[in-house]
């Protein structure tokens, strides 16, 4: 039996779900740094203290989904395809959520906003390491490996490092395969 989502729930989901495209579309017409959180919350016609309810910073209003992102992150080892190793699920997933480019014109303005301003590309940053623990986790679960393991702590905290390292270079993918290559292999020289 499914539970039916409340009133309450769907008119908190709508609200925040309007705060979030109220920011991302002043945010892509004038700039993350021109555009105060005031002026999101009226343009969702909510008060600045319900935006701050929802939203603690300003960057988090750009990256609403995320909790959506820890699940995916757990989710890429857990349910990666049978015999693939769990370096390979990481790698895959990363490559595919951070290279990704598509001919949405809303998610190519989303990547420029976020690419264009140094506060928004360190939040992303700061995003995913904040999701690390539950990533070793689900490495050390999918492991075998006891938890609290360091291999799995220090494999969740190096793949999610490679996001920023790769997305620096002028070919991401390519960085994300010798990253993760060096991640499995070792250092070679």
């Amino acid at each position: 039996m499914t539970a039916t989502i409340g009133r309450r729930e769907r008119k908190k989901a709508q609200t925040r779900q309007a705060l979030a495209d109220a920011a991302t579309k002043l945010f892509t017409e004038r700039g993350y740094d021109n555009v105060g959180v005031r002026e999101v919350a009226e343009a969702a016609d909510v008060s600045l203290s319900t935006l701050f309810k929802h939203f603690p910073s300003k960057e988090s209003l750009v990256f609403d989904l995320d909790a959506d992102v820890e699940a995916d992150l757990v989710a890429a080892v857990r349910d990666r395809p049978a015999g693939q190793s769990v370096i390979h699920g990481l790698r895959d997933y990363l490559m595919r959520t951070r290279t990704a480019r598509n001919d949405d014109p809303g998610i190519v303005a989303f990547h420029r906003l976020v690419d264009s301003t140094p506060a928004l590309r360190e939040y992303a940053h700061q995003m995913l390491l904040r999701h690390e623990s539950a990533l070793a986790d689900a490495i050390a679960e999918a492991t075998g490996a006891p938890a609290g393991d360091l291999a799995a702590a220090g494999l969740a905290h190096f793949a999610l490092e490679t996001a920023k390292v790769a997305s620096a270079r002028e070919d991401p993918a390519s960085a994300f395969r010798e990253l993760f290559d060096l991640l499995e292999n070792g250092w070679r020289q």
